[in-house]
């Protein structure tokens, strides 16, 4: 939180309102506590990993929306699909009952959810779209892998 505040002091570039001040401690705190409670979740390494891997991916995700956006600017009403995605992961971790294979087909769905995003961005002429898309792409996958992982393992 002192970054910005140092940045402003710096520089006319950053700008932060209060109320982006309180954002920012919001998503600070909502991941955080969803990081916290991954990890009294399990003992399971891979499972630690799959859950500091897609709550980093998804604090990326609201912050780089909220921030200068995927699509246009921050205020295109079709980043709203960004949020879709986090939708569907909250859904789907409380239907997988936060089990480590549900989990995995959940980050996979968000996953080619990314890249629909993309693809649509693409579709309205926003290419500069695509390299963030295969880059949130990619990590939601490799959180999928490291839950498939402890899937795995807890099956053995």
């Amino acid at each position: 939180m002192a970054t910005p505040l140092v940045a402003m002091r710096l520089t006319d570039e950053v700008n932060w309102t209060a109320s982006d001040f309180g954002i920012f401690a919001v998503m600070l705190g909502a991941a955080g506590g969803a990081w916290e409670l991954g990890m009294r979740t399990s003992s399971s390494m891979a499972y630690r990993l799959g859950v500091t891997a897609a709550v980093g991916t998804a604090f990326l995700l609201v912050w780089a929306t909220l921030a200068v956006g995927f699509i246009g600017n921050e205020e295109h009403p079709a980043n709203l699909m960004y949020a879709g995605l986090l939708i569907i992961g909250l859904v789907g971790g409380v239907l997988a009952r936060f089990r480590p294979g549900g989990l995995a087909v959940t980050l996979v769905i968000m996953a080619v959810g990314q890249a629909a995003a993309g693809a649509v961005a693409a579709g309205l002429g926003q290419y500069e779209a695509i390299k963030p898309t295969v880059v949130f792409t990619l990590m939601w996958l490799g959180a999928a892998t490291l839950f498939y992982k402890a899937a795995q393992d807890q099956a053995r």
